[in-house]
Formats: C-alpha cells, structure tokens, sequence
C-alpha cells in the first residue's frame, strides 16, 4: 500500500471509530439517499481507489473519500458479552416481539451509546438493528438477553451459529486483495461510488453485519 493511501485512510482517533460505527449502524430514515453498503472481497486497492467484488453482482471500483472512516472487525464470542455491555445486533423479529439475532457487534467501552436504538436494516429482508446495553443474560439458555436502549428494549436470542464480533481500531495495511470488508458508499450523479465508510476484517474475519 502506497504512502498517499497510508496518509488518507490513518485512523487512530479512536473518535472517527464513533463516527464510522454510527454511519454503519444508523437507520435508513434519512429523507437523502443513504450510503449504499456493499459487502465483498477486495479484488485490487489502487492508491485511493478500491476495486471490490460484491456477495452478489459485479465488482466495482470504489473512490475513498478524503475523510474516509476505516474500521476492524476481530472475531469475539458469547463469553465476551456481560450485563453492562454495549453492543449491536443485526436480527429478524419474532412473532413474540423477540428479536433473533444474524449477527451480534461489540463496541468498546468508549463507544457505547454509539448509535443507541431500534431501526430497520438492510442485511436481510425484514431485519432490524438494535444498538444498546445488555441488561439481563439469561442463563438458563446462555444465548438470550436483553437489550435496553433509550426509549425501550428488546429481547434477544442468539442461536449457536451466529457469527459474533468485535470492532478495534483499523490499520489501513488491512486493506489487502482478498480482505472482507463492507464499504458505506455513495453513488455520484455519474454513477460511480465514493466510500465514506470501510470496514473490513482481520485474520480472515468476514464483517457479520
């Protein structure tokens, strides 16, 4: 990776992590057109310029923005989960009210409350997003627990296969051929794209949300 790259994607602030988590997980009511997510493998990275072979579809090539957010995902386990945790969950409702869980992100302490609430998704169809603090973990199944964000709550259960995860602050040597990642982008009038946002994973991670 070339040094203008290195320069333009340095992310140490651990600030611009809360910046590019609540664009990651914030809802889809915004009255513009919201950044696209597409999720891939990185097929080429050009100096400021990714090429990405999306899940499905053709690849596309991607301008980072100047302020481009990058963000890694490490993978982390249940064990990982307390009462008192702030965390995020990509989840399909259930005909109870519950929520079962696709995929389960935690923030460091310093990000909780980044992007706090109850919002529909795009990872499926019909899914949702949930960020808040866990408050009960119930033993007895050791996967269910609630989540309490400002202005209501929500139980969650997590199946034994759901993949879950953690965010740390990126290197943007992570930026590699064959890195997963999810690029937040707007499409330009001329229908190109411009990432705002890149998360992508470490030691083979594949970002769940």
């Amino acid at each position: 990776m070339n040094s203008s790259l290195r320069k333009l994607l340095r992310t140490s602030s651990l600030s611009m992590l809360v910046m590019l988590a609540g664009s990651l997980t914030a809802g889809i009511a915004s009255a513009q057109m919201p950044p696209a997510s597409i999720r891939g493998a990185l097929l080429a990275v050009n100096g400021d310029t990714l090429l990405v072979k999306p899940n499905m579809g053709q690849e596309l090539s991607v301008k980072l923005d100047k302020d481009a957010r990058v963000i890694a995902v490490v993978s982390a386990s249940i064990e990982d989960i307390k009462p008192g945790s702030y965390i995020g969950t990509a989840a399909i409702p259930q005909a109870d009210g519950s929520q079962k869980a696709l995929e389960v992100h935690i923030f460091p302490p310093a990000m909780a409350g980044t992007g706090d609430g109850h919002r529909p998704f795009d990872l499926a169809p019909n899914s949702t997003m949930t960020n808040g603090s866990v408050g009960d973990v119930v033993a007895s199944s050791g996967r269910t627990l609630t989540l309490k964000y400002n202005g209501g709550e929500k139980k969650i259960l997590i199946p034994e296969n759901v993949p879950i995860v953690r965010f740390e602050p990126a290197e943007p040597a992570l930026l590699v051929v064959g890195a997963k990642v999810i690029v937040r982008a707007r499409k330009e009038t001329n229908g190109s794209f411009t990432a705002v946002s890149v998360i992508v994973g470490k030691n083979g991670v594949t970002p769940p949300m």
